[in-house]
This record gives C-alpha cells, sequence and structure tokens, in this order.
C-alpha cells in the first residue's frame, strides 16, 4: 500500500480548517494574500471564471456541434490550429487523447515560428479541404497573428474572397483577432469569456471547439469537467484538486520543488499541458514547482533530494510501479492518482484547481505571469533594430569549432566541449538543467536531447527539462525567470535554410524565431541565470553534433 506524504496531509488538514476550498469557491481573493483593491486582486478576480465552466459554456453545445457536422459534411480533411500556450496545448492533448473520429478532419496545432515547420504544412495542406483555427486570448500574440497573416496569403490566392468561409477564431470580447476576424468575414468567431485565464482555459472554448471539430463530444469533456469540479467542492480529505495542491505545495515547500508528472503511454501529451499550468502559475518570486513531465524513471540513487513524483494510472494502462515503489521506499515523495480516458476534463479541472491550491500553499498569485513580458519586449527592441540594420545584434562567441559557436555569460573555455562541460559541472541539487531549443522540432533533436538528459541526471543527479522555442516562452519561460534561481539554461539556435516572409511585418518567420532565442536568452542573462547559448552552424547535422558535443562535455 503507498505510504501518504505527512507533510500534504497535514497542509490539507490546515487547508480544511481555514475552508479554503470554500472560499475559492466564494472568489476570496484573500485566500492568495491579495490586499482588496490592489493589482493581485485584481488579477485574480478576472481570471476565476474556470470554476463555473460548465455554466458558462452548455449554451455553447449545439453551436459546438454544428461546427462539426459541418466540417463533415463539407469533407474538411485537416483544420490547422494557430496558437500558443493555453491556445493550442489543450487541443493537442485532446486530439492526442481522443483520437479524431472517422470522416472528420485531423487538427494539426501549429504553435512556432519555426519557417520549416510553417511552410511543410502550407505546402501539404489542400486549400478547399482545409480550415484554420486562430485561437488567441490577448488576440495580438505575435506567433498567432504571423501566422494568420501567412496562411490567410496562401487561401486568398488559392480561393479568393471565400477565403473567409476557411477561418475560424477564438478569442476574448474587443480584441483585434476578433475586429479582423469580423472584418474578413471569418466562418464563425467564438468569443470566450474574458475571466478565464489562458492556461485554465481546456474547459473552455479553447478546448471545445477543437474536440468538436475532430468529431469527439464536447459535451462529455465538459460534463466530466463538472463531475470534478463537484468533487472539488468538498471540504474533505479526499477532495481531489485539494490533495493534489497540498502535495504540489508541501512537497515545493520542502525544498522537493521539482514536481516530477509521471504519465502512461496513452496520456503522454498530457505532460506539456500540465508544464505549461504548474510551471507559469507557481513560478515567480523565487518560488515555484518546476514540473519535468517527459522523464523516463530511473533509479533512486539517480535523484537528488529536490524530486517529488505525481503517477497518474488510467482505465487502460499503468506506469512503472515497481520502480515508483523503489522511490518511495528510498524516501521520495509519491502521490498516486487514478483517471479514465474518456474523462479527460475531470483531469483538467482537477489540475486547475489544484493549481489554485497550490498558489495558497506557496503564497503567491497563481493567476499572473509577471516575467512573460520582459522576452517579449526584448524581442520587439531586436526586431526594431533589425528594421534599421536589416541585421540582428550577435555578441561575439565565447568558443567556436566548426560546427558550433557558444555563447556564455559567465562560463570560460577555450573550446565549445569545455564552456559546456564547466555549464554542466555547475549543476547540483537543486538545481535543474533547461534545453531551449528553436531548432527545427524534429525527431531526432528530440532523442539527442533525451540521450543527453539521462546522462546527465546519472552524473549529476539534477533534474532536466526540453522546451520547444518560442512555445516554452508561454509555458516553462515563466519558471526559468521567475522561479528559483536554480537554472542551467541550454539555449539551442541555428541558421535556417531559408527566408520566409510575413506579410505586412518587413522581416521573417526565421528572422523572428531568432529574435525570439536571442531576446530570451538576454532575459536568462538579465535574471542572472547560468546561460549558454549552442549555434549550430549546420541545422540537418545538429542532432549528432549535439549527441558528440555533451558527450565529450560529459567525460
Amino acid at each position: 500500500m503507498p505510504t501518504r506524504y505527512q507533510p500534504a496531509l497535514d497542509l490539507t488538514s490546515r487547508f480544511l480548517q481555514q475552508k479554503l476550498v470554500t472560499r475559492i469557491w466564494d472568489r476570496d481573493v484573500a485566500a492568495w494574500g491579495a490586499a482588496e483593491g490592489g493589482t493581485d486582486a485584481r488579477s485574480i478576480d478576472t481570471r476565476l471564471g474556470w470554476l463555473d465552466i460548465g455554466e458558462s459554456m452548455r449554451p455553447h453545445l449545439d453551436r459546438l456541434a454544428d461546427l462539426g457536422e459541418a466540417a463533415r459534411a463539407e469533407h474538411i480533411e485537416a483544420v490547422y490550429l494557430l496558437g500558443m500556450g493555453g491556445s493550442s496545448l489543450c487541443a493537442e492533448v485532446l486530439r492526442s487523447v481522443l483520437g479524431v473520429r472517422d470522416g472528420s478532419p485531423d487538427v494539426y496545432v501549429l504553435d512556432t515560428t519555426d519557417e520549416r515547420t510553417i511552410t511543410t504544412a502550407a505546402a501539404r495542406l489542400t486549400p478547399e479541404r482545409s480550415w484554420f483555427l486562430v485561437s488567441s486570448k490577448s488576440g495580438g500574440t505575435v506567433e498567432v497573428a504571423s501566422m494568420e497573416r501567412y496562411f490567410w496569403g496562401l487561401l486568398s490566392a488559392a480561393v479568393g474572397d471565400r477565403a473567409g468561409r476557411h477561418f475560424i477564431a477564438i478569442t476574448d470580447p474587443g480584441t483585434a483577432l476578433k475586429a479582423l476576424a469580423e472584418s474578413r468575414r471569418y466562418r464563425e468567431v467564438f468569443v470566450n469569456p474574458a475571466d478565464i485565464g489562458g492556461r485554465f482555459s481546456a474547459l473552455s472554448l479553447f478546448g471545445l471547439v477543437p474536440t468538436a471539430l475532430i468529431g469527439r463530444s464536447a459535451e462529455q469533456l465538459l460534463t466530466a469537467g463538472e463531475t470534478m469540479a463537484d468533487g472539488c467542492r468538498q471540504e474533505h480529505p479526499e477532495n481531489p484538486g485539494l490533495e493534489l495542491g497540498a502535495f504540489i505545495g508541501a512537497t515545493a515547500s520542502a525544498g522537493r520543488d521539482k514536481l516530477t508528472v509521471v504519465l502512461p503511454p496513452s496520456l503522454s501529451s498530457l505532460g506539456l499541458w500540465i508544464e505549461q499550468l504548474t510551471a507559469e502559475s507557481t513560478g515567480k518570486h523565487g518560488k515555484g514547482a518546476l514540473p519535468v513531465v517527459d522523464e523516463v524513471l530511473g533509479r533512486p540513487d539517480e535523484y537528488g533530494p529536490d524530486r517529488a513524483f505525481v503517477a497518474i494510472r488510467t482505465d487502460q494502462d499503468h506506469v512503472d510501479e515497481a520502480r515508483l515503489t523503489a522511490l518511495e521506499q528510498a524516501g521520495h515523495p509519491v502521490l498516486h492518482l487514478s483517471t479514465r480516458l474518456d474523462g479527460l476534463g475531470a483531469e483538467f479541472f482537477r489540475w486547475e484547481f489544484a493549481t489554485a491550491v497550490a498558489g495558497v500553499a506557496l503564497g503567491i498569485n497563481p493567476f499572473d505571469e509577471p516575467n512573460v513580458s520582459e522576452a517579449k519586449e526584448k524581442t520587439r527592441a531586436l526586431l526594431s533594430a533589425f528594421a534599421s540594420t536589416k541585421r540582428l545584434p550577435e555578441p561575439s562567441p565565447a568558443a567556436s569549432s566548426d560546427r558550433v559557436a557558444v555563447f556564455s555569460n559567465g562560463f570560460v573555455g577555450d573550446t565549445p566541449e569545455s564552456i559546456v562541460a564547466a555549464a554542466i559541472a555547475s549543476a547540483t541539487p537543486p538545481d535543474y538543467v533547461a534545453f531551449l531549443s528553436y531548432l527545427p522540432p524534429d525527431s531526432d533533436v528530440a532523442a539527442a536531447v533525451a540521450e543527453v538528459r539521462a546522462g546527465i541526471r546519472a552524473r549529476r543527479r539534477v533534474a532536466t527539462t526540453f522546451g520547444v522555442g518560442p512555445r516554452y516562452l508561454h509555458s516553462t519561460g515563466q519558471y526559468h525567470k521567475g522561479g528559483p534561481n536554480t537554472a542551467v539554461a541550454f539555449v539551442l539556435t541555428a541558421d535556417d535554410a531559408s527566408q520566409t516572409p510575413i506579410p505586412e511585418v518587413g522581416y521573417s518567420f526565421s528572422v523572428l524565431k531568432r529574435a525570439q532565442a536571442l531576446g530570451d536568452t538576454e532575459t536568462l542573462i538579465a535574471h542572472d541565470r547560468r546561460t549558454v547559448r549552442i549555434h549550430f552552424k549546420d541545422a540537418a547535422a545538429a542532432a549528432g553534433t549535439l549527441e558528440s558535443l555533451f558527450a565529450n562535455a560529459l567525460r
């Protein structure tokens, strides 16, 4: 029988005595330490609409069902979702876990500025059989706006004034995207409640519209979420959201702030959504729980004392119970959860409620993202410089070879390998190593990074994460800058083989992506994070070069 982590049980008891569950449902902003009328109070009070998601979403169900039927009736083959962060990650989970119903279009999530990915999607699409779902809460996200301009141009050239019938928007009231969609006569414009934050929006229109398009039941997804919400209303130790939130808060407060989420194969894609929700919500003011969501379980001696584990089993498959038992016996806290694949909406709500509870435990506001705008501002400054000089300002490398150039804000060495080795040697628990990749998101690069991460864990016993840029800027990016100063960041870049212009802005996707990489590197350095940028001179050979570079550095 698994043991329960006593500090989490103690915290749960304290929260029950304080009537925390009732206070959350009553929208008491003081539960998160916010003073009435203050900035935190306003940011919390305007982002609690996810609590009553069933009430606000049920009136949309018939319209959603009609949209799904229209896609099948018109023989739409593909829907390209243009989004970032909370506007796109839930759709990726839904498509992966629920699958696409026969006769319904597949949904391809484009949450990138990588021009090879974008142009590959453009080359394979059939305009007459393709729809575009433009998904942005703010309505002004640069990645989404750039992709919309590009694909609008392609569709306009292909189908003329019928282009609008191939576009659907999801956004908040009064945004620039809403106005644009109306002016371009989009097929549909779905206006989401303004009081639902992006990372808490999986059960809102941002998740329900993709669900309907892949031919699955938006009502079933929503009903599962409502059932979990009812369970999370209970002032009882078995309240599922309270239990998980207290575990996250208690382990992070005890220094076990690397929240390692262990998922079965059927739920592997859920990790990216959990990562965004937890990291962006808790990683601020030097605190937080860093989710590690895509790591193969290792032996107990491969982990430092900064780890905590949440393992989810489903009605169809399990996680590695033997490894988890060994971890528990070695003293690592492990929380075991169970779910059903046909109840995915319940898991969305459980983690949302738990994140709200964890915010209370950590003494932070889980609904803001104070550091996210910093990298955006750096990117804008770099793009402004590019407009004048037609080049992005780049520092001189600290070391280079025929295959890579390495840029460092403090580590020194004669070769790229020696600088990378120095950075790795600086990491001991509770540090972690973050790989932040602006390389084309190929499977061989991901596999190479996974091998390197396993080697670092085995030698240094530190947690590692892998984020694809610019997606991670809307996810773990907040934690890397705002959480504890324990990151060793490797930013991976390469030259693109082409330059695809973004209409109306005067630069290409390649330039935008590089500006985002440089802007985030500057921001990490400004926060005194140990940062090394590795620039690969041949993007096609990046995976092999990466493995060789780190193999030599880890000797």
